[in-house]
């Protein structure tokens, strides 16, 4: 039989699972497409599978797919709520028992390590949208045929944007790890279409100063008055998962 594989946990999270050796059906958290979902006893570790057949791996291909990514999400973030949980990403199957036993296996050590470093750990996640201090010049389109010194100071001009831009998400990262002091962090930055530059920032946090980490999210927004600021989470720890396992899915 194969797995569809969402996340692994502790195992003595769940204490029925001390009495069983098989997979035992974790009963109030549904799966991918409505599937049964189960505790897969690994030694020290619960990997919370459900049943996987072709017919789900086609499916996941169209737009119900989008439906199972959410579903993903929503069994990982059921689990997190009992146990420290290392998200496996969206579509990882084994294709039988051993296959998964022998992934547990082979990666012991690593998930481990993973566990202990993220125990009482949550990420919380922020989105800042700001104007872009350098906007491209409007109705001006240029091509790499483009000869000429026109063409050289368009260059010139695009990597000046570029490196103030650069400027700018790193002065406003430094900013918000003075004010949320994080544990660990993951930042990405991006232009949009919109013509604004968007802060997708991730901080790991510990899970008792939750509270707190959001009264810093309230005082951020009345002093950061020129961004935009969403903020979501707690969430399972996705960005701070090291992702070295080997898989024999």
């Amino acid at each position: 039989m194969a797995w569809y594989a969402y996340c692994i946990a502790e195992r003595n999270a769940f204490p029925d699972l001390a009495r069983h050796r098989r997979p035992m059906p974790l009963q109030g958290v549904t799966g991918l497409f409505g599937n049964q979902t189960f505790l897969f006893p690994a030694a020290d570790l619960a990997v919370i599978v459900s049943e996987h057949v072709a017919e789900d791996a086609a499916r996941m291909a169209t737009p119900e797919g989008q439906a199972a990514a959410r579903q993903h999400a929503s069994v990982i973030a059921n689990c997190f709520a009992q146990s420290t949980v290392l998200p496996f990403r969206f579509g990882t199957t084994f294709e039988d028992d051993d296959a998964l036993r022998r992934s547990v296996r082979s990666n012991q050590r690593h998930f481990m390590a993973n566990v202990e470093r993220l125990r009482g750990k949550a990420e919380m996640h922020i989105k800042l949208l700001v104007d872009d201090i350098c906007p491209e010049t409007q109705g001006m389109v240029y091509k790499q045929q483009a000869a000429g010194q026109e063409y050289l100071s368009h260059l010139r001009e695009s990597a000046s944007r570029q490196r103030e831009r650069q400027s700018r998400a790193r002065a406003l990262s430094i900013q918000m790890h003075r004010m949320f002091l994080p544990l660990a962090e993951e930042i990405t930055c991006k232009r949009m279409d919109s013509g604004k530059m968007l802060l997708d920032i991730a901080h790991l946090v510990d899970k008792k100063t939750v509270e707190r980490y959001q009264n810093k999210y309230s005082t951020a927004t009345q002093q950061m008055k020129d961004c935009n600021m969403q903020l979501s989470g707690p969430w399972p720890p996705y960005h701070f998962v090291q992702r070295e396992q080997r898989t024999h899915a």
